[in-house]
């Protein structure tokens, strides 16, 4: 299923192919997550085309460093970003989405990252 998406000001936009309807997610309590509202819907590199904003975008690291938040520097929305859980895909956040879409949305336990990590890939 094609979903579009990005931020406030419309600066950036995207689209991504995303499993039908329960789409998987993942719930956060990381300090990031929590206090932005991320809800993660992960969309491998090649289901996902940047459309516009490639210039409005501004990176932000912390902690470890792998994981590259990537925000409009015009209105600061983080609608998408590199993962370091999915190096493979880029998180996408539900809430960035033109249209809802239903989820199945599982918590992700990121205040005690490394056990969440291996408790997701135990899963998989």
């Amino acid at each position: 299923m094609k979903v579009r998406g990005g931020c406030h000001c419309g600066a950036v936009r995207f689209e991504a192919e995303v499993p039908e309807p329960p789409v998987p997610a993942l719930d956060c309590n990381c300090s990031v997550c929590r206090m932005t509202s991320f809800t993660h819907v992960m969309v491998l590199h090649a289901d996902f085309e940047l459309i516009s904003g490639r210039e409005a975008l501004a990176s932000y690291r912390f902690g470890t460093g792998a994981a590259e938040h990537l925000f409009c520097r015009h209105c600061g929305i983080k609608s998408f970003y590199q993962p370091r859980s999915h190096p493979d895909a880029w998180s996408v956040n539900a809430n960035c989405l033109d249209q809802p879409v239903e989820l199945a949305v599982e918590k992700f336990d990121g205040r005690n990252w490394e056990q969440a990590k291996a408790s997701l890939d135990a899963a998989d």
